[in-house]
């Protein structure tokens, strides 16, 4: 699902509940809505995958008038030097090497999406099926660069992924946010109530005992359970 990504969990959004294990302590949470909640920080199990749900706020501007909507595709191999430089051109993004996006837009083609407008690639989405989770949708990173904001083209690559065949089984959307990444919170809260799903968070890898203090935490983001057919819910303009 930033810059820089229980029982009894918080919930943000929606009506249902999942339970997860190994509740440690109790912390407070502000989203950026300004919302105060209280949630059970956790040892969280084996169950999130990967590193950061990252997404450009510019793509939440209004588009410009005139300009045309990007199509959404499944990517092919030579995509992959195009993530890269959309990638690098996205300050708020972690950068990645240029052979990982190869393998993202080939080996994992089937759950990751490109965005094209006038030809050019405006949009990116990396994310994956943990072979453990066959239940589970994991957003690694969501990129959308200026000349595509105002489409909710977030939103729409994710439905596009979740609307293929690689996701019959999902019933559950995951990714990591960091606390300050305002436009990820807002993204993954519209998804949440698009799907009519929970959302729930817990700090997964803190700044000091995973990430050396050079990356702010990251909070593992929970949305689900979800019926299929909600999904068309997040194609929709």
């Amino acid at each position: 699902m930033a810059h820089h990504t229980p029982r009894n969990p918080l919930i943000l959004h929606g009506r249902s509940r999942i339970s997860v294990t190994s509740m440690t302590r109790k912390a407070d949470f502000v989203a950026p809505s300004g919302l105060k909640c209280s949630f059970n920080k956790l040892t969280f199990p084996t169950m999130i995958y990967g590193n950061s749900a990252l997404f450009d706020a510019s793509a939440l501007h209004r588009q410009t008038a005139g300009a045309p909507q990007a199509s959404i595709r499944t990517p092919i191999s030579t995509d992959g030097s195009k993530v890269w430089k959309l990638i690098g051109a996205t300050s708020a993004l972690d950068d990645n090497s240029l052979y990982c996006n190869l393998l993202q837009t080939t080996h994992f083609a089937a759950t990751c999406a490109i965005a094209e407008q006038d030809g050019k690639v405006v949009g990116w989405l990396s994310g994956y099926v943990p072979p453990e989770q066959p239940d589970t949708y994991f957003v690694w990173q969501v990129c959308v660069s200026d000349a595509a904001r105002g489409q909710s083209l977030g939103r729409r690559l994710i439905g596009d992924v979740l609307a293929r065949p690689a996701c019959r089984a999902v019933t559950t959307l995951q990714c990591t946010i960091t606390h300050d990444n305002e436009a990820s919170w807002g993204l993954f809260t519209a998804i949440a109530r698009r799907l009519d799903a929970q959302m729930q968070q817990v700090e997964l890898f803190e700044k000091d005992a995973h990430f050396d203090g050079l990356h702010d935490s990251e909070y593992a983001v929970n949305i689900g359970p979800f019926s299929p057919e909600k999904v068309t819910a997040l194609t929709s303009a």
